[in-house]
């Protein structure tokens, strides 16, 4: 069974999470992490790379150990090192950490004290009131365990979209090459680009004889079948994530692959309109009478209702139909219309590649500039520059960039915004700098109003540029902080500043809506992978996708300029 890079990190990452159960050596720890994110990363198979004889130590973050543990994993399917640590501390004790405010050393005491080693243990002994008695924790925090266990339940079934691309395409590939295929789409939330998914829909056109069933229960990653038929069967893949495959016939095709790539309320809105226009609408096609006059095509669907096509990603009933029915759709924004990168680390703090191998990068995939951004002195465990620290980078980028030609080398900071509002660095330094990025590392807890009064004190500042992953969520493991969001967007619009639209997929912070209102208001978004390493460069492929969920074209993103027009607004936003 082909091992993804989702499987080896997932593995990485339990080990870390046992070791630092067990208080081992944090550099020990951290090396586990740092593989895990490098692998997250790569937009290449480690399987490939081992197949090519690749020298897999020439990544960052992968020493000898851990080149040779991969290979072991790829070889067994395990790590012996994990197995050993599984033996010394129960596996499932690792999913404590999912829950927020409960850190190793909280953990250790819970396994330690009570014999708790799973989030059902945990959730019965806090109802009991048996957590609060123990050192470190109380009332307060008993009481957040409960309400964490409570929200992360609504979530257990979503995945992060991003961790699935590697499982639906190749399971689509591989029902590709069946005898008598002729057409293969994934449809559901995957197609619309949702942060998370619940499940993979995929619809396939194919012979009546093909044998494409027993092909796909029979793949070699499916764990459980859940239901087999001629023309929808449902699978669970190793990665726990349900699969759907749905036979059709071809003049059907465009109705049934609008039906299943949804949403809900945007075919609800679909069906009224047929209706009131005589039509019935479903997911065989559109229908007058008992006569089909429509659903070959997803075009002819929409053109048959007197709509423009609407792109999957605006299928959210969210002002899209009316837009169609008025031809004013926005022609969202491609991936290939992105000039450049200005949100990246280089291992002057926390990235994983230098300064001359980050700018080579983006040269090679395209880029016009990139801007380094380098965390700031507040943010030590990232090993942030500090005034010094930070000119001699100006200097090593003036060096830099007559070494590296094709492409402009923008000098920048990722400042930290202190909980008065201030930046953690002095005017002096951040004057010489193209783009100042203000980001929240800290103080998640305010209030909204002190959250948002912190903001708005920092997009104030003369020399700032855009605010950083406004929200300060990571999906599916950290909510947002509170912060009035509708009011930071229109003071970015009366400040002159931008904000950030994050395309690590665990961020993805903008939202769709969040960046609906900045198009509405007018605010430009950088749409940035806040690259730590080299492989990074490829995240930009899922920030697109949050942004046209968010309605944005080509004139709302502020990295679709051109270096020369660029700069002028980079000048322009300084107060």
């Amino acid at each position: 069974m082909p091992l993804h890079n989702a499987d080896i990190v997932n593995i990485f990452e339990e080990i870390a999470d046992l070791l630092e159960i067990k208080g081992e050596n944090p550099f020990r720890i951290r090396a586990y992490r740092n593989a895990a994110r490098t692998i997250t990363d790569l937009p290449q198979e480690l399987r490939t790379l081992v197949d090519e004889e690749t020298d897999l130590t020439e990544l960052p973050g992968i020493g000898k150990d851990l080149s040779e543990k991969i290979r072991e994993i790829l070889k067994t399917g395990t790590a012996q090192a994990l197995e050993e640590l599984r033996k010394e501390l129960p596996g499932g004790i690792t999913e404590l950490l999912n829950i927020p405010n409960l850190g190793p050393k909280r953990v250790k005491v819970l396994y330690s004290d009570l014999n708790i080693t799973s989030p059902a243990e945990l959730k019965k002994a806090a109802e009991e009131g048996r957590i609060s008695r123990l050192p470190g924790f109380g009332e307060k925090i008993e009481k957040h365990i409960l309400d964490s266990i409570a929200a992360k339940a609504d979530t257990s079934r979503r995945f992060l979209r991003a961790s699935v691309v590697p499982y639906a395409e190749a399971l689509a590939d591989h029902l590709r090459k069946g005898p008598g295929v002729k057409t293969v789409t994934i449809a559901g939330s995957y197609r619309r680009a949702q942060e998370t998914i619940g499940d993979i829909d995929i619809l396939v056109v194919a012979a009546s004889k093909s044998p494409i069933m027993d092909r796909f229960i029979e793949y070699d990653e499916v764990t459980e079948v859940l239901a087999r038929g001629t023309s929808k069967s449902s699978v669970v893949l190793r990665t726990g994530v349900q699969v759907d495959v749905r036979v059709v016939p071809a003049k059907n095709y465009g109705a049934a692959l609008h039906y299943f790539t949804g949403s809900k309320a945007h075919n609800i809105a679909l069906r009224r309109i047929g209706q009131q226009k005589g039509f019935k609408v479903n997911e065989y096609g559109v229908f007058r009478g008992d006569k089909q006059v429509a659903g070959k095509t997803e075009s002819e669907v929409y053109k048959t209702l007197g709509l423009s096509f609407i792109d999957p990603e605006l299928r959210e009933s969210r002002g899209e139909i009316e837009a169609a029915r008025k031809k004013t759709l926005p022609k969202l924004v491609e991936l290939n219309e992105i000039r450049g990168n200005l949100h990246g680390h280089s291992t002057w703090s926390d990235g994983h590649h230098s300064i001359q191998d980050m700018a080579e990068a983006a040269a090679e995939a395209g880029h016009e500039y990139i801007a380094i951004t380098d965390h700031s002195k507040s943010l030590t465990v990232a090993h942030g520059l500090d005034e010094k620290r930070l000119r001699k980078q100006i200097e090593e980028i003036d060096k830099v960039s007559q070494a590296v030609k094709g492409i402009a080398i923008l000098k920048g900071i990722e400042a930290d915004i202190l909980e008065n509002g201030d930046l953690d660095l002095p005017d002096s330094v951040l004057k010489e700098l193209d783009v100042v990025i203000g980001s929240v590392h800290s103080k998640f807890k305010l209030s909204a109003e002190k959250q948002t009064e912190r903001i708005l004190r920092a997009m104030d500042h003369k020399y700032f540029t855009f605010l950083a992953h406004p929200t300060g969520r990571l999906l599916l493991s950290r909510d947002p902080y509170e912060v009035d969001l509708p009011r930071v967007i229109k003071h970015a619009r009366e400040r002159g500043c931008y904000l950030e639209l994050n395309a690590n997929p665990q961020r993805l912070d903008l939202n769709d809506t969040a960046c609906q209102m900045a198009r509405e208001e007018g605010v430009l978004v950088a749409i940035n992978t806040d690259a730590h390493s080299i492989q990074d460069m490829h995240l930009l492929r899922f920030g697109i996708g949050q942004a046209r969920r968010g309605w944005l074209e080509k004139k709302n993103v502020l990295n679709t300029r051109s270096l020369k027009e660029l700069k002028k607004l980079l000048a322009a936003v300084r107060g």
